[in-house]
């Protein structure tokens, strides 16, 4: 992924209104994130504890989304899987996170979810660069690359889903 400017973020938003994108909470280490290795920045809101964010790449543009998680506790020995990267996580490592549709769509509710990774890590899991606990990740057949292509092919299928 290319590196981004705040600019460039605040004007990624499809689902959420140019007022909201404009006090969203932007990461401040934007310098020193390792964007070769993200297939997305993921952050969450600081100051909402059940709202985070995601920016991607898609189609040559720049498409960021709102996306809100239960805060519900779950037990330690819960295990949930990511349905974009395969990690698996104990407790609240993966939770449901969801995204208002845009235009019309979302002014009438209506919104698509999706299991990720709770702190948004996607990217580093696949690629080694963040470990999770132990048996977090299965060992594969498939590439590195490979499974980066999987992950942006399921996020890519999740974003699609905001626009119909």
């Amino acid at each position: 992924m290319r590196s981004l400017t705040e600019q460039d973020i605040r004007n990624s938003f499809i689902n959420c209104s140019k007022g909201e994108a404009k006090r969203l909470a932007i990461p401040r280490d934007l310098d020193d994130r390792p964007w070769d290795d993200l297939d997305f920045l993921g952050w969450r809101d600081p100051g909402a504890p059940d709202r985070s964010y995601l920016v991607t790449e898609r189609a040559d543009d720049i498409v960021g989304v709102t996306l809100r998680f239960p805060s519900s506790q779950r037990g330690f020995l819960h295990r949930s899987m990511c349905s974009l990267c395969l990690t698996t996580h104990p407790g609240n490592g993966v939770s449901l996170m969801t995204a208002r549709k845009a235009g019309t769509a979302g002014r009438e509710g209506n919104s698509v979810g999706v299991y990720m990774c709770a702190d948004l890590a996607c990217s580093l899991y696949v690629r080694g660069k963040k470990i999770p606990e132990p048996g977090g990740r299965f060992e594969e057949t498939l590439t590195v690359e490979e499974q980066i292509d999987r992950t942006v092919g399921r996020l890519s299928a999740f974003l699609g889903k905001l626009y119909v």
